[in-house]
């Protein structure tokens, strides 16, 4: 019984008889310092819960899994910001702009998106987060991007090429003042609507009012420069508060004050008017 539990204790198998008929001792002790058997893979036959040896070096945690790329954050401008200012205004998580420039208010409003959605609140525009976007929003249109100015100008017209010009085009929707052929400055202009036209051609200035109120309409029309009839260039404030979501009654809105303010103070009467498509 001693043999016995001491072949337990250092682990032992019992052999059969070899092949001549004699029998081999019933007990073979396989001492700790002895060699060990090589581990049974799957590959080798082994069991479903075998597994090989771990090289070294193997048990270092796996790597985290990478975050999406950021495609805009604070500071970016361009096209693209843009495009994702008038995207989140679609779903009102914007009011402002677009402007173009990734801002604290576009920050706040991407942040805002994310988190609604279960996304982490980063601020910053990832791929994951703008894919949810898109399929959330249609494509904006021109006025979509530059719904509160901020185009570029096409190119003049001919006929703004010489002397004191207010060049102004109804397609960049954009008024440049020019004085002999050099662009002074330029500023994003509204237009009025299908039933109160624009009056399109040359014409001049005749008549200048700093602090005009409609007679027709009741309505402020500070810094007024007129040039055909009652339409005249001037500021707006409801072009300022909406953007080319609104429409004048026939003038030709500003909504930047500073700026048509420098150009009431510049602009004599007389001075050439051309408003072209």
């Amino acid at each position: 019984m001693a043999v016995a539990g001491a072949a337990v204790l250092a682990g032992c198998t019992v052999q059969a008889p070899d092949g001549s008929g004699k029998s081999r001792s019933p007990v073979h002790i396989e001492l700790p310092g002895d060699t060990p058997s090589p581990a049974r893979t799957p590959a080798d036959g082994g069991g479903p819960g075998t597994t090989a040896p771990t090289a070294p070096g193997d048990d270092k945690p796996s790597a985290a899994a990478v975050p999406p790329r950021v495609l805009w954050s604070r500071g970016d401008t361009g096209r693209d910001v843009r495009e994702l200012q008038a995207r989140l205004r679609q779903v009102a998580w914007l009011f402002d702009g677009p402007t173009g420039t990734y801002d604290e208010s576009t920050q706040r409003a991407v942040s805002g998106f994310q988190g609604k959605r279960g996304l982490p609140r980063t601020g910053k525009t990832d791929t994951v987060t703008w894919q949810r976007l898109l399929r959330m929003t249609r494509e904006p249109g021109t006025w979509d991007l530059y719904l509160m100015g901020g185009q570029p100008a096409d190119p003049p017209d001919p006929r703004c090429r010489t002397g004191r010009v207010l060049c102004i085009d109804k397609t960049s929707r954009t008024l440049r003042w020019m004085i002999d052929g050099r662009t002074v400055s330029t500023m994003a202009v509204r237009f009025g609507s299908r039933g109160t036209p624009t009056r399109e051609g040359v014409f001049s200035v005749y008549w200048k009012s700093r602090d005009h109120v409609s007679t027709l309409y009741d309505s402020p029309m500070p810094y007024a420069m007129f040039f055909s009839g009652g339409q005249a260039v001037h500021y707006s404030p409801d072009f300022a508060a909406r953007g080319y979501a609104g429409a004048s009654h026939g003038c030709v809105n500003v909504r930047d004050e500073g700026a048509i303010a420098e150009l009431y103070a510049q602009v004599r009467d007389g001075d050439k008017v051309v408003v072209s498509w």
